[in-house]
């Protein structure tokens, strides 16, 4: 499953923590580097990327819901997210070492 450099920081940052639901405005340290993007774009594509990750199940969204639109607060990996963002901080590497068997 392809993920973006932002879809993986979001990852990332939710496993890291251990509480159960993770603030969405802390996802606004991401854009720190980046001076001349607004605010305003800033949240959208971060919208845009937190549903994507909902589609994908990866993410549970909690929020208001108005007749037109949902709004997003706070978010919560699933199951299936927490195993990805797992594989994302890497894995021990296996050192190619053989083991004899002995003859008994």
């Amino acid at each position: 499953m392809k993920l973006s450099a932002l879809q993986k920081y979001i990852l990332k940052q939710i496993y890291s923590v251990k509480t159960e639901r993770f603030n969405r405005q802390n996802l606004l340290k991401f854009y720190n580097h980046n001076k001349k993007k607004k605010k305003k774009d800033k949240v959208n594509v971060i919208t845009k990327s937190l549903e994507r990750l909902i589609d994908k199940e990866l993410l549970t969204g909690y929020g208001v819901r108005t007749p037109h639109k949902w709004f997003i607060k706070e978010i919560k990996l699933t199951s299936k997210g927490r195993q990805i963002a797992k594989t994302l901080f890497g894995k021990q590497q296996i050192l190619p070492l053989k083991i004899k068997k002995r003859k008994k």
